[in-house]
């Protein structure tokens, strides 16, 4: 019988590189900041000068545990700096100060989701080292010549290694999306992919159902996007099935994932062949079990924590919660207007809605966004107290987004302060039965479906500003008379 991919099983483990968010390197007082000149934020420290010496940037560990306990890790009292050796023209010093067998932390795990029967579903974290980074080899800025910028050499990394526990390209996006939405919350990166602050190699191998035995993984680089990784992984599960079952072997290997295809890149070296060793210019990394207890004391409330105390404390449903709190800014701006203003739902309705789409219309972060959650809360509180209509809110709060004004110094300025005056409001509702004649007669012989289209033509020649529910009350008075 014919073998078919679904007698296959997919094994993948990812690492995770992550740059931390130092003022400064790793290892030196250069600039970590992104988009500096070429070679800039360069030193003889992180130029690999004869004499330069290493010093390890505090900060840099601070955030590296943070991020390690948030992982439910075990970080290591100590923990040992090594050479790892390779020869790249990025890579001015011939080695990378990386961690190999003394890691700063292990045995962590992340939970992607539940089973049918209730049960997590989790994914081993094997270890998170901390490393620093190489520069960054350019190759279409000069015809027929390549350039190396090493602004980016030295700077802060930890990787994040997990176990071979991932069985389909679903879970590996779903393990990546829950990846990084922990490091969000930990604060310990802006974790922008574009600037490659967040990379993500796949090791992939598969072995045929049943099998306890791992088959021979190759290592896909050069993947951007959440999305690209798990096609990137699916692909590569395909060439191994079709590679396999030609009777032929799978080579230990880099694979570059080009946005369509995988195609190989260079033989997948080894650890043996870094040749690591301590890192003669660095003592090993000791930290207080004081030190590391008050770190953990100090992490911000994880997702779960949050997802959980939004269910209990604003009784929102599992689809709210999930969107409001997918990152650690997005849930700060919700909760400070839904207590502003009091009415939870509300809040969200507005937050997943008008904010949402006005953040996704610009381009633009909830961080830098103009309209602060304590103006939000009044305009909101506005609508509550019948000062302006819900139509005309929305208009206010555009000039919001705009200008960052108050509400209700934008609502007064405009005119669409909401008018309840009952003379002014009869007048509105005669204009409206006398442009819709039919529609009145229609609706005073019983068709109640019709009384939106006269409130709305109302509401139009008010310009927004009438009393919804005033309106109402005098359309039903009129009717009945």
């Amino acid at each position: 019988m014919t073998a078919t991919p679904s007698d296959w099983e997919l094994v993948v483990g990812l690492e995770v590189h992550v740059q931390l968010r130092t003022r400064t390197k790793a290892f030196c007082a250069c600039s970590a900041e992104f988009g500096a000149p070429p070679n800039a934020n360069t030193c003889p420290t992180c130029l690999a000068l004869p004499g330069a010496l290493p010093v390890l940037n505090a900060r840099a560990v601070e955030l590296a545990t943070r991020a390690a306990l948030a992982l439910n890790c075990a970080v290591r009292p100590t923990s040992v700096f090594a050479r790892k050796n390779y020869f790249y023209p990025d890579s001015p010093k011939g080695y990378q100060i990386s961690q190999f067998d003394q890691p700063l932390a292990v045995d962590g795990h992340v939970e992607i989701g539940h089973r049918a029967d209730g049960s997590p579903v989790r994914i081993g974290v094997t270890r998170v080292h901390m490393e620093e980074d190489a520069g960054k080899s350019i190759h279409d800025r000069f015809a027929g010549a390549s350039a190396i910028d090493l602004n980016r050499s030295g700077v802060p990394l930890i990787e994040i290694v997990s176990e071979p526990d991932i069985r389909s390209s679903a879970d590996a996006g779903a393990y990546l999306r829950v990846l990084k939405q922990l490091l969000d919350y930990v604060d310990v990166s802006d974790l922008n992919m574009e600037e490659g602050s967040l990379r993500v190699d796949a090791n992939v191998s598969i072995r045929r159902r049943g099998d306890a035995t791992l088959g021979t993984k190759t290592e896909v680089k050069n993947m951007n996007s959440f999305s690209g990784v798990e096609r990137a992984v699916e692909m590569e599960f395909s060439r191994q099935v079709q590679v396999l079952e030609a009777g032929e072997s799978i080579a230990q290997q880099t694979m570059l994932w080009d946005g369509a295809t995988v195609r190989a890149s260079r033989t997948k070296e080894g650890s043996h062949d870094y040749r690591y060793f301590p890192e003669p210019d660095l003592p090993p990394l000791v930290l207080s079990n004081e030190w590391i207890e008050r770190v953990r004391h100090d992490l911000p409330e994880l997702p779960s924590a949050r997802r959980a105390r939004f269910a209990n404390e604003y009784a929102l449903g599992g689809y709210d919660i999930d969107v409001l709190t997918a990152t650690a800014d997005l849930a700060d701006y919700y909760e400070s207007v839904a207590r502003a203003h009091g009415d939870p739902k509300s809040a969200a309705n507005w937050v997943m809605g008008e904010v949402m789409a006005q953040l996704k219309a610009a381009s633009e972060r909830i961080s830098t966004f103009r309209v602060r959650p304590e103006d939000l809360a009044q305009l909101l509180d506005l609508v509550r107290d019948g000062v302006i209509s819900h139509t005309a809110a929305k208009q206010v709060f555009a000039r919001m987004s705009l200008t960052g004004d108050p509400p209700a110094q934008i609502a007064e300025r405009e005119g669409l302060v909401q008018v309840g005056d009952d003379a002014q409001l009869a007048a509105w509702l005669d204009e409206a039965m006398a442009e819709l004649p039919r529609e009145t007669e229609r609706l005073r012989n019983g068709e109640k479906r019709l009384t939106g289209v006269l409130i709305g033509a109302a509401m139009r020649r008010s310009g927004g500003r009438a009393d919804p529910r005033k309106l109402n009350q005098l359309l039903a008075t009129r009717l009945g008379s």
